[in-house]
């Protein structure tokens, strides 16, 4: 027999809030992927009666990645467990997380805390017994997608770099801007500190945006601009 949830703090019923996230920078930046996932909400939202207060959002972010590297669902759940809303609402469940470790975590956290957490796809319902069980399914084969992609993807390149082909692809930002970057690396900066920097100063990234991240700065470290950079540097 199922033991009872113990619901230790009352939310006001119907209420929800709602969790947004991309992994890549160029989605955070040109907003895409992130307008697709509010306009599901809303709708789920809309279709149960149920009232959205508040929103938060993980930008540039993997869903492989822990709460504690993810300020919005750290927000999203806290807002949950203080009983400011009865559930937590996304358009999908890898966009919660990807990691069966860290799904399973959560819905036992939301059983404990008696706040439901609800996807869009698959109808996916932490309140009934078989929502449960599709979230722990799709939380497996979600994390199996990950890890092929990634092995796929490391035995792909270790065939281009036995071929000589040179790995990473050009930057497409102005030169002034590599070198910019590859100093502050050398000079010892953090990847935070330099982004944070470039924002400050309204540099655009690769794609135009506004913001840079830390994964964004790597990005540029890691490709052949800053390769050429380093190595006409003098020794």
């Amino acid at each position: 027999m199922t033991a009872p949830r113990r619901r230790t703090r009352i939310a006001p019923e119907g209420t929800v809030v709602a969790y947004v996230r991309v992994s890549t920078d160029e989605q955070a930046a040109s907003g895409a992927g992130l307008d697709a996932q509010r306009i599901a909400i809303e709708a789920e939202a809309q279709r149960r009666g149920w009232t959205v207060l508040g929103w938060h959002a993980d930008e540039g972010i993997s869903g492989g990645k822990g709460v504690e590297h993810r300020p919005g669902l750290a927000a999203a759940i806290e807002a949950v467990e203080s009983g400011r809303a009865a559930g937590l609402l996304a358009a999908k469940l890898d966009r919660v997380s990807r990691s069966v470790l860290d799904t399973a975590s959560l819905m036992e956290q939301a059983r404990r805390g008696g706040w439901e957490l609800v996807t869009c796809d698959l109808a996916i319902d932490t309140s009934t017994p078989a929502g449960e069980a599709t979230a722990s399914m799709m939380a497996v084969f979600s994390q199996l997608e990950r890890r092929l992609i990634s092995q796929r993807t490391r035995e792909a390149l270790a065939v281009k770099k036995a071929q000589g082909v040179r790995l990473g692809r050009p930057s497409a930002l102005p030169r002034e801007v590599v070198a910019r970057i590859v100093a502050a690396k050398a000079g010892g900066a953090s990847l935070r500190t330099i982004a944070a920097e470039l924002t400050t100063d309204v540099v655009p990234t690769a794609q135009g945006g506004a913001k840079w991240h830390a994964s964004t700065v790597k990005a540029v470290l890691d490709g052949q601009d800053a390769a050429e950079v380093r190595a006409a540097i003098p020794a």
